[in-house]
């Protein structure tokens, strides 16, 4: 009997973690540098707490109580830049506020989300930042959009608003647009011209960069309890069908979608079979997650046929004296080849999924404390895992904080090949 292979490990472990409170972490797309904020070396432990009972909850009484701290608690928090092929610090910025959410802009600046209210620009090489704008409150999540060459921002002031850092400083050179939101925003993401926006009260909004006016569309999430996070399917990556015997070769050719999308079927032989592995442009849809350990696949075409194949499905659980204990999903990252995906939830647990066959592909082994944070490479090579208790148990003693970088195996998040047998004689 074959022994059985035991999960790989945590991966290696960066040096110099923040301390305490990782809110995100981001791969760039030009190289392996990792961008990481976080509500580090704050005074009282329960300004942290506050922080986090109103990201969970939902409550409006903790928003207010988090408002008041913010106030009265003096904070300085960091927005750290690694080199994680190297494991070496790079940079370092103070803020005078919780860091909440962080982004690239290149290799040589990046942007940051404050509960400071302030939207800041960070430029790597000579330590320097400024002011871009700011929000009436905390500003929970921040993305740079290449396509619009414009920075988006969320807040819990119930406004998204769009930024051109190409102006000199100053709001009023810089913004270019605020567009008000039906609750606190929570969550953003964007693939192209298309950006989601998830709130508070389950609300999600989709847009058209080229025309914020009003949402493209304006939905309700499928699920039930709060949305944690949201992440846009991505464009351009590449799925295997399925594994085609050789008699049907001459089947195979460029195809093209309904809509106009391209697809572009490569065929590498291995023995007898061939693997059919197909590149798309579609960019169809999003995942969405919540506070209970759900996570939803929603697509953009509103016909019916498109909504049809929407999904959601139960994860991060498990089964204790016959009772369901449920973790929220606080993070998705989508493998930026294959198209297939990885959630982190409060259970510690990190599970990579194939959406189109609705299966799990592999499971890794249970880190230290609550994955906060997801992020593949810009090549899907590396995974950046950051573990980080949330405070969904209340103030108590945890395990220190860490980011680990895993090399990722094909096999962890490869769709496995559906085999079609020879047609007949």
């Amino acid at each position: 009997m074959a022994a059985v292979v035991p999960p790989p490990g945590p991966g290696r472990e960066l040096s110099n973690p923040p301390s305490d409170g990782i809110s995100n972490l981001r791969f760039s797309n030009h190289s392996d540098y990792l961008l990481v904020s976080s509500w580090d070396k704050v005074t009282p432990l329960t300004a942290i707490y506050s922080l986090a009972v109103t990201i969970f909850t939902d409550s409006l009484a903790s928003h207010f109580v988090l408002l008041l701290l913010l106030l009265i608690v003096s904070f300085y928090q960091t927005v750290r830049l690694y080199d994680a092929s190297a494991n070496s610090l790079r940079g370092e910025f103070m803020h005078g506020g919780a860091v909440l959410d962080c982004c690239f802009h290149d290799d040589s600046s990046g942007f940051s989300a404050g509960a400071d209210n302030t939207v800041r620009r960070l430029v790597f090489n000579y330590g320097k930042e400024d002011i871009l704008g700011r929000h009436d409150e905390p500003v929970r999540c921040i993305e740079y959009s290449y396509a619009a060459g414009q920075v988006i921002t969320g807040s819990w002031d119930k406004t998204l608003k769009c930024w051109d850092p190409r102006g000199a400083s100053g709001q009023e050179k810089t913004l270019v647009g605020t567009y008000q939101q039906p609750e606190r925003v929570y969550s953003l993401s964007l693939v192209g011209n298309r950006l989601v926006v998830a709130t508070a009260g389950r609300h999600v909004n989709v847009y058209d960069l080229r025309n914020m006016s009003q949402p493209e569309q304006r939905r309700e999430s499928s699920l039930k309890y709060q949305t944690r996070c949201v992440r846009c399917y991505p464009n351009g990556t590449a799925s295997v069908l399925k594994a085609v015997p050789i008699a049907l070769l001459e089947f195979l050719s460029v195809k093209y979608t309904p809509a106009g999308a391209y697809v572009l079927c490569r065929m590498c032989c291995s023995d007898f079979e061939l693997h059919l592995v197909v590149f798309s442009n579609n960019s169809s849809g999003y995942a969405l997650s919540s506070v209970e350990g759900r996570v939803a696949m929603e697509f953009f075409d509103l016909s019916e046929t498109s909504q049809a194949k929407k999904y959601a499905f139960k994860c991060h659980r498990k089964s204790e004296a016959g009772k369901d204990i449920v973790y929220p999903v606080n993070a998705i990252a989508f493998h930026p080849v294959y198209g297939t995906f990885a959630t982190g939830g409060c259970d510690g647990f990190v599970n990579v999924w194939d959406g189109n066959n609705k299966k799990r592909l592999y499971q890794y082994s249970k880190y230290p404390s609550s994955i906060a944070a997801l992020s593949f490479s810009r090549d899907g090579r590396l995974l950046a895992v950051a573990s980080s208790y949330t405070f969904e148990d209340g103030d108590k003693p945890h395990e220190p904080d860490a980011i680990f970088v895993r090399s990722v195996n094909e096999i962890e998040v490869k769709p496995k090949p559906k085999v079609y047998p020879n047609p007949p004689a």
